[in-house]
């Protein structure tokens, strides 16, 4: 026994024999077991070459640092995506190249909001880029570094150029115009492409654990089933119009005296709010956020019903069941 601790060659053959054994059982073997039992979902999409391109920047740039891409079984984390993240989720994601392995960006921090369906909570390019250039214009609490090197400023606009609607507060005083370079097109493109993907319907989506007592009241006329239409809101609305429903000028249009929020009837407002609404060139285009985040007619109203009140707007409130019958009313409209 002596012999073999007095020989170097040995002991260290052994001790990097023990090393590869254990390697290959407890990483490798696991790994080629996980490839082969999880396959991609079939509605899974794969990244367009901006996407990709936006991939890499992501990680130059350290955003994994501060954002995860899961979504764990905890009903804390509904706010995230439509279920919580399974294997083949990740079952598609493939190394950079031989020496670096960032295929999957699920993160460990959450100081930022996390990104798996980012794609679909929040697909504007607009938001996006204003976000990226100056975080605080859009959320005045963040504490989310700036990213001016991704932006350009020029004097006139060139053909293909993309210019972000900052507003003047943000701007310094400088009075060129701040358009977005390829890498800022790319990197949004990414974000846009973070969407969960649907499951087959053979398979039972993982339930959230822990849930939250849900209210089993029936709403009367002009009540939000006790929804919170503050936090509603401020989770699906705030960060484009604002917390004082004033909107930024050039990009996001307010909803403090808005002829649509406060007209009696709210079928318009609906119809933005689920289908989402293009006003350009004057404002960024709107996203379906009630079909993206599959809000209900309660979940509608409590939104509406907030924006109709305050700020100084003193619309009626409508209910849940006058919400319901415009939005079947919609989705009869789209089917023809």
């Amino acid at each position: 026994m002596m012999d073999f601790f007095n020989d170097y060659r040995r002991l260290y053959l052994s001790a990097l024999g023990l090393f590869l054994l254990l390697t290959t059982l407890v990483a490798i073997m696991p790994a080629i077991s996980n490839q082969n039992n999880n396959n991609p979902l079939p509605t899974e999409k794969a990244l367009s070459d901006a996407a990709m391109a936006g991939k890499a920047l992501y990680v130059a740039n350290g955003c994994v640092a501060c954002h995860t891409q899961q979504v764990r079984n905890l009903d804390m984390d509904k706010v995230w995506g439509k279920r919580p993240s399974i294997a083949a989720d990740y079952a598609d994601e493939q190394r950079t190249d031989l020496w670096r392995n960032t295929a999957t960006l699920m993160g460990t921090e959450r100081t930022g909001p996390d990104l798996t369906d980012v794609g679909n909570r929040q697909p504007s390019a607009e938001w996006n880029l204003l976000h990226l250039y100056q975080p605080r214009a859009v959320v005045a609490e963040s504490i989310m570094p700036a990213y001016p090197w991704l932006f350009e400023e020029k004097v006139e606009l060139e053909e293909g150029d993309v210019e972000i609607p900052v507003p003047d507060a943000f701007r310094k005083g400088v009075k060129s115009k701040i358009v977005a370079t390829e890498d800022a097109l790319n990197l949004v493109a990414y974000l846009q492409s973070l969407k969960q993907a649907e499951l087959p319907s053979a398979i039972p989506a993982p339930e959230f654990l822990y849930k939250r007592e849900e209210n089993t009241k029936t709403a009367a006329a002009g009540e939000d089933m006790g929804l919170d239409g503050v936090s509603l809101y401020a989770a699906n609305c705030q960060s484009c119009h604002q917390a004082n429903g004033e909107g930024l000028k050039g990009a996001f249009p307010p909803l403090k005296g808005s002829t649509i929020v406060l007209d009696d009837d709210p079928e318009i407002l609906i119809d933005v709010v689920m289908n989402g609404y293009d006003a350009r060139p004057e404002y960024g285009s709107m996203p379906a956020i009630g079909t993206n985040m599959k809000l209900s007619a309660a979940e509608v109203a409590a939104i509406i019903n907030h924006e109709r009140t305050s700020w100084g707007n003193n619309a009626r409130k409508v209910s849940e069941e006058e919400v319901q019958k415009i939005m079947d009313l919609l989705k009869q409209t789209a089917k023809k």
